[in-house]
């Protein structure tokens, strides 16, 4: 079972969506179960309830895997990364704005970027707090309440606002761009560039403490979120035309990027046939 919200309004600029989980019934232990979750193009903060601290892997062949902790903030990446799902979880989280990270986090985006980071780390004491709170009802609803009082807390002590607004113009330039836009663009980045009156270099140093990836690797996942939200919709489809209409080059091109991007061949993903578009059990 799962609810997602919107967040409130005063909290979304920076928290993109809200969402609690839990599995039906009894959960049943699978293990040495694993999945491949793939990239948003965002960061994420999640809080486990139930179940063992959340345990990765650094890649496939890795046997004996970490644990982070019950209440971690997942950061932006533009990769898979693999987590262990031998035990279904129940879970609350938001998926952050970009910009929200030194607000509600007290740390830019790219100091978390590529990671999973123990809340702990972040906010001290506050994140038992937090876990406290959200054991204390089973009910998804106020779970999701719990999270906007911590993060309207958070941000009321906070002096820091937001995106900075030479990053928010090319954030809404690149997402309205046209899906025929390919990322090998440098004439696109650089027209970025000059509309936001830096110089190349600080652009890109603003736009990474924002977002946690170069604008490259941003459009990148702009591209993939595109292909991947099409197949959700027409699974039938073939993978070079869902491609070509994201603005990929050629198949070769995309299937590189897929590769790199979700661990596994587009065919392989196909075959996976998830239930969810961004966990891809193997």
């Amino acid at each position: 079972m799962q609810l997602t919200r919107l967040a409130p309004s005063h909290l979304r600029p920076f928290v993109r969506l809200m969402w609690a989980s839990s599995p039906g019934g009894k959960p049943a232990e699978r293990p040495g179960a694993r999945e491949h979750v793939l990239p948003t193009g965002g960061m994420h903060l999640v809080f486990r309830l139930s179940g063992p601290s959340l345990r990765l892997f650094r890649d496939d062949t890795d046997a004996q895997g970490f644990t982070v902790g019950h209440a971690m903030v997942g950061g932006t990446r533009s990769a898979f990364f693999v987590r262990d799902v031998s035990v279904a979880t129940r879970s609350v989280g938001v998926m952050l704005q970009p910009g929200a990270a030194r607000a509600l986090l007290g740390a830019p985006e790219d100091a978390l970027a590529r990671r999973h980071t123990p809340l702990e780390a972040l906010w001290g004491a506050d994140a038992g707090f937090a876990l406290e709170q959200l054991h204390g009802t089973d009910s998804q609803a106020r779970q999701l309440a719990i999270v906007v009082a911590l993060l309207s807390a958070r941000l009321a002590s906070s002096s820091l606002r937001g995106l900075h607004p030479a990053v928010a113009q090319a954030l809404a330039r690149m997402s309205s761009a046209s899906a025929n836009d390919n990322d090998g663009q440098a004439g696109a980045i650089g027209e970025l560039v000059k509309q936001s009156g830096y110089s190349h270099r600080r652009f890109i140093a603003l736009f990474r403490s924002m977002t946690g990836l170069a604008p490259k690797q941003y459009a990148r996942m702009l591209r993939f979120d595109r292909v991947i939200g099409q197949f959700a919709t027409t699974p039938a489809q073939r993978w070079v035309e869902l491609a070509l209409q994201a603005g990929y080059s050629d198949q070769a091109h995309f299937n590189r990027d897929f590769l790199a991007i979700a661990g596994m061949s587009p065919q392989a993903y196909r075959r996976a046939a998830p239930t969810s578009s961004r966990h891809v059990r193997i």
